[in-house]
Formats: C-alpha cells, sequence, structure tokens
C-alpha cells in the first residue's frame, strides 16, 4: 500500500545506538541457522532491515539483548514465510511442525535432522536465560500460542473460507506472536512485572490494543501479497465481505479501525497512574510498571515507522 497507509501514532520513534553490533551478529545468527534462512532470498531478506525494526523497537536494549531482538524478529519472519508455500495448504504437516517445537518449550531436544528446530532452540534458551519461573511459564505458553495457530491458518488456505471477524481475531492474535514480544520487554529490560499489576485491567487492556493495532496495519500493507495467494485470514478481506466494497475501501476502513485502537491505547497510558496508586504500587513497582507501558509503546512506534519503508511489505 502508499504511504497514505500510516497511522497517526502520538508517541515518537527513536533508535538503538547499537544497530550496527545486532545486525553484525543477526547476519552471523541466520549463518549459522541456514536452513532457517534459506526461506527467503538473502538480498530480498536484506530490504526487510530485520536489524533495524530490533533497534527501532527496542531502542533501550543493550548490545546483545537488541542482537537477540533480530534473532527472534528474523524467526518470526521466516517460520511465517515458509507457510506461503505449498507447505501452508497442509495442515497435517503444519501441526507436525509446530508441535514438534512446543516440546522444545518443555523440554525435548531439537531433532537433529531440522535446523528450524536448532534455531528455535537457541533462542528459547537465550530468552529464557536468568528469567524467573513465573515469566518461562507465561512466555512457554505464549509461545504454544503461536505455534498452534499455524494449523488453523493453513486450514483456512485450504478451504478457502474467509472466516468471520471473532474467528480472525481468535487466530490473529495467536499467529501475530505480540504476547511473545511484548514478554520480551521484559526479558530485554532485566525486569519482570508485579503479577496484580501485569493482569490489572488497565494494562491487561492496553497489551491487547498494543497487541491489535500492528495486525490491522499489517493487514492493509500485506493485502496485496496474501490476497493472490489464497491468505483468508486478513481484515481487509473480511471487510469486503461484511461491507460488500472494493479492496480500497476496505482499506480505509481498517486503517480508520486501527486508528480507533490508537485513540484507545492513548486514553489508556493516560490511565495508568490512577491504577498504580489504586494497586498502592511502591516507587520501586510503579517504576517497572511504568517502563513496561514504556517498552510496548516504544514496539508500537518503532514498527509503525519501519513498516512504512521496509521492503518485506512491497509487491513486485
Amino acid at each position: 500500500m502508499s504511504d497514505d497507509s500510516s497511522l497517526d501514532f502520538p508517541f515518537p520513534h527513536r533508535r538503538s545506538g547499537h544497530h550496527a553490533h545486532a545486525a553484525e551478529r543477526h547476519r552471523s545468527w541466520l549463518a549459522r541457522h541456514r536452513e532457517l534462512a534459506d526461506v527467503a532470498d538473502a538480498a530480498v531478506y536484506g530490504h526487510w532491515e530485520v536489524a533495524e525494526l530490533a533497534a527501532l523497537s527496542h531502542p533501550d536494549a543493550g548490545p546483545e539483548e537488541l542482537a537477540l531482538a533480530a534473532d527472534m524478529l528474523g524467526f518470526f519472519f521466516l517460520f511465517d514465510d515458509q507457510f506461503d508455500s505449498a507447505l501452508g495448504r497442509r495442515p497435517t504437516e503444519v501441526s507436525r511442525i509446530c508441535e514438534r517445537l512446543t516440546a522444545l518449550l518443555y523440554g525435548a531436544l531439537p531433532d537433529g535432522t531440522s535446523g528450524v528446530e536448532r534455531a528455535f532452540a537457541d533462542l528459547w534458551r537465550r530468552s529464557t536465560a536468568g528469567m524467573p519461573g513465573r515469566w518461562r511459564a507465561r512466555a512457554a505458553a505464549n509461545w504454544e500460542w503461536y505455534f498452534a495457530s499455524h494449523p488453523a491458518e493453513a486450514a483456512g488456505r485450504l478451504s478457502g473460507r474467509i472466516p468471520d471477524r471473532e474467528g480472525y481475531l481468535m487466530l490473529r492474535r495467536g499467529t501475530a506472536a505480540m504476547e511473545t514480544i511484548f514478554d520480551m520487554v521484559e526479558r530485554l529490560g532485566g525486569f519482570t512485572v508485579p503479577q496484580g499489576t501485569f493482569h490489572h485491567p488497565v494494562l491487561r487492556q492496553l497489551r491487547q490494543v498494543a497487541a491489535d493495532i500492528p495486525s490491522y496495519s499489517n493487514d492493509v500493507r500485506s493485502y496485496p501479497l496474501e490476497a493472490p495467494r489464497g491468505d483468508v485470514y486478513n481484515l481487509v478481506m473480511i471487510v469486503q465481505r461484511e461491507r460488500s466494497c472494493p479492496p480500497e475501501e476496505a482499506c480505509s476502513i481498517v486503517l480508520a479501525e486501527a486508528q480507533l485502537l490508537v485513540d484507545r491505547y492513548t486514553r489508556l497510558i493516560a490511565e495508568l497512574p490512577c491504577a498504580f496508586r489504586e494497586l498502592e504500587l511502591d516507587e520501586e513497582q510503579r517504576a517497572v510498571a511504568q517502563r513496561y507501558a514504556d517498552g510496548m509503546t516504544a514496539w508500537l512506534a518503532g514498527y509503525l515507522h519501519w513498516e512504512r519503508w521496509t521492503g518485506r511489505y512491497r509487491t513486485a
């Protein structure tokens, strides 16, 4: 889509000064996990600027943490893209792949013949290092949700049936992996949000809205690529069916809905100080909770800026 497909996000993006280090480390990681990297042509992958996305979305991460963020983002893109082939229309085979990866979260060893499993095992080991058990359990559940969503997406491609909006949201919130990305806000920052604060209604709403905004925006950007290959879990297609309207009008409607989410996100941010007072958080607890909210805001600002110019969503 054109540059007109941009949201008015009222928080400025920032960029980490460790970008060059992360980019070099990410290239080395891809070289070690060639089977995963080969999903995309190297020149094409370079235009996606994955390390730049990491630098924009995690501007306060240290050099090694930023390299981990770049590797994780690269895994998401490359893992998802393997299903753009005929494999993505074989739900049984997709289930087998995803169940094997899920098993790694709970102690299984990677298959020595699977480069994808070795790559994910490396990410999981590095991601969980030094993190408490509660965080690890939550992170494992969110990764499982991500992997478990792919067979249904494959079934959708096979059937060609466009889902209803509720079904779309259920699946999209899994395949988008935003809960995992927000888990990494804590991991990369070296903190964990107190349990009662993490599950407070305001912070839960903030997290859900922050997760939905990129999905709506991404559906507009990726529609020209997804429609020809038979993907059906795209909100533009659902709006087309709901409104009986052409694609450009559906894109405008989805962007308007996304802007409403941005406005709601801004209102929820303003409610956080009151929520912190009601919870009687001490100064340290309040600072941790605010760091988490700031991390989500930085992610959104960085992602929406990157999405405007990355080569990932350009058609030939």
